[in-house]
């Protein structure tokens, strides 16, 4: 098969199945091989976490370009298009960039079936490749690379990273890494490689012996957030460790944590960037659908949390701002069958006023999917568009309306704002 387009890539990737019938790295670091392992060719950044990977994941690609780094990212989900996922120095691989990949990819897949005729990756595994071949044939000088699912048996766990990062541990895909906090942390805790560091965020006493345990069997020190760095929230956000701090423009203190992170992170790479560099890099980082603000007076901030720690630590940011503002807050959400929905929805206050809402995507709560108690107490609108629109135009001035549930959702709304922000102008 040749790719012409690239939306005969996207199309086909979608098309593939989303798991193998055993869950090692077997298939992928079989391609990986017949295209001359492209993941060596490059230093990377190995990042997971429950919450935060993507965050973390945007600060250290931009504060590796500051320090004149060739930098890639590989991240997920996507928000406004699928090209985000494997990025170039903060630019979306092009769509000829993107079909001249695949082709590569299809190609060592072509010498594989010769032997073996029924072989094929799953979508993630060819994502995957494609942007490890990506970054190799630009010779880029870092890749920062953020996991999938879990760490040890995610499809990225090819790599032996110059630095490992574990930003949180909390539940979500207990079904696939867990069922518990403890196996969930065994499971990240896979990314911890050999003589090489790890940074570890706002991790609970409950689980972070379990990193500890892994971190000294593989001779990896630790960086841990509140003993080596800290991050405070006063008028503005400052990052300290033994050697300096900075101050930034104020962002929620959830978020500050990844900043931290990233800027320890960067440190054991040995790159040189002064502290006015970094504190430019990271106000200059937008991250698309994370504490997105997108309007004040009512204040409207979309934010992609689908799990539970997210929700709560966006419902805290909320919370707090309306103390402030002395007006209500209001929640448009949307989630996935799959997800803890009967857990998040505990998370509102009674006096939040809550809106379901959906979208057309197979994997999409409907109104039967939420617990009868859900159904009974929020108003149900399968529209988001006008849901949306109606809150918006509702909202008063001190008001905080947040949009959540999924990335799904906010990648809709931020591409119908960007359209009407264009057509108006």
């Amino acid at each position: 098969m040749t790719f012409t387009k690239a939306q005969d890539v996207i199309n086909y990737l979608y098309s593939l199945p989303k798991l193998h019938e055993k869950a090692d790295l077997s298939y992928i670091k079989k391609v990986l091989t017949f295209l001359d392992n492209p993941q060596d060719k490059v230093k990377t950044v190995h990042v997971t976490g429950t919450n935060g990977k993507g965050s973390t994941s945007y600060y250290l690609s931009s504060l590796l370009q500051k320090a004149g780094q060739k930098t890639g990212l590989f991240v997920s989900p996507y928000v406004f298009e699928f090209n985000e996922r494997i990025q170039l120095n903060g630019q979306n691989i092009s769509d000829a960039d993107l079909v001249k990949t695949a082709n590569a990819v299809e190609s060592a897949l072509t010498k594989i079936r010769k032997t073996n005729n029924n072989f094929s990756l799953v979508t993630f595994e060819y994502e995957v490749v494609m942007a490890f071949f990506y970054f190799a044939r630009k010779k880029c000088d870092y890749a920062v690379i953020e996991v999938g699912i879990g760490g040890e048996h995610d499809k990225t766990n090819v790599i032996t990273p110059e630095v490992s990062i574990i930003t949180t541990i909390g539940l979500d895909h207990e079904q696939i890494i867990g069922p518990t906090l403890q196996d969930i942390a065994r499971e990240k805790s896979g990314i911890i490689k050999r003589n090489r560091p790890v940074v570890l965020g706002n991790i609970s006493k409950e689980v972070l012996p379990i990193i500890q345990q892994k971190a000294q069997k593989e001779h990896a020190t630790i960086k841990l957030l509140g003993k080596d760095f800290k991050i405070s929230l006063q008028e503005n956000l400052t990052y300290q460790d033994q050697n300096k701090k900075i101050s930034f423009l104020p962002r929620p203190l959830v978020e500050g944590y990844d900043v931290g992170i990233a800027i320890s992170a960067v440190s054991l790479l040995g790159v040189k960037l002064s502290a006015a560099e970094i504190k430019e890099a990271i106000n200059q980082t937008k991250i698309p659908g994370r504490y997105q603000i997108v309007q004040n007076n009512p204040l409207v901030i979309l934010d992609g949390a689908h799990n539970i720690q997210a929700m709560q630590n966006l419902l805290n940011f909320a919370h707090f701002e309306q103390k402030k503002k002395q007006g209500k807050v209001k929640v448009l959400i949307m989630m996935m069958k799959d997800k803890d929905i009967e857990q998040v929805f505990k998370l509102f206050k009674p006096e939040d006023e809550v809106y379901i809402t959906t979208i057309d995507y197979p994997r999409a709560a409907k109104k039967k999917d939420f617990p009868t108690w859900i159904q009974e107490k929020y108003q149900y609108q399968a529209d988001w568009e006008t849901s949306f629109r109606s809150l918006k135009q509702k909202s008063q001035t001190n008001d905080i309306l947040l949009v959540t549930g999924s990335f799904y959702l906010v990648g809709n709304i931020l591409q119908m704002e960007t359209k009407n922000a264009g057509s108006r102008s």
